[in-house]
Order: structure tokens, then sequence, then C-alpha cells
């Protein structure tokens, strides 16, 4: 089960719609949602480590993309 669940205070007079915004957005940073669309469907163990590879692929092209521009100034 996930740990910490976001949760918001409804502050004096906050519209209900302003209260949910910012619980949506609570949602968001904290990855409810993305690890409940993990969790929805069994993820046989090689797609998984397939999916990790292409996401270790991508953080280190994000890196040297960074050093690049970085040391291109």
């Amino acid at each position: 089960m996930i740990g910490n669940l976001p949760g918001v205070q409804v502050r004096e007079e906050e519209s209900f719609e302003n209260a949910l915004r910012r619980f949506k957005r609570k949602c968001e940073k904290s990855g409810v949602l993305t690890e409940l669309k993990r969790r929805q469907h069994f993820e046989k163990p090689s797609v998984k480590r397939k999916r990790k590879a292409i996401q270790a692929r991508k953080k280190i092209l994000r890196k040297l993309a960074e050093e690049r521009r970085l040391g291109l100034r």
C-alpha cells in the first residue's frame, strides 16, 4: 500500500474547487496516480527490466545533454 497519502485542510472562505485543485496538485507531486497506474496491472519481470533500462538510458542522456549545455558556455 502507498505510505503517506496526501490530504488538504479546507481553509475558511475557501471554495471547494480551490481545495480540490490543491489536493490534485499534491497527489501529482507525491506520485500517487503513477503508482496506482503501475499497480493496476501485473508487469512481467522482463517488461519491468526493459522499462527500467529505458529509464536509465533516458537519465544518462539527460545528464549528458545538461553537461554539454553547461560546457558550451
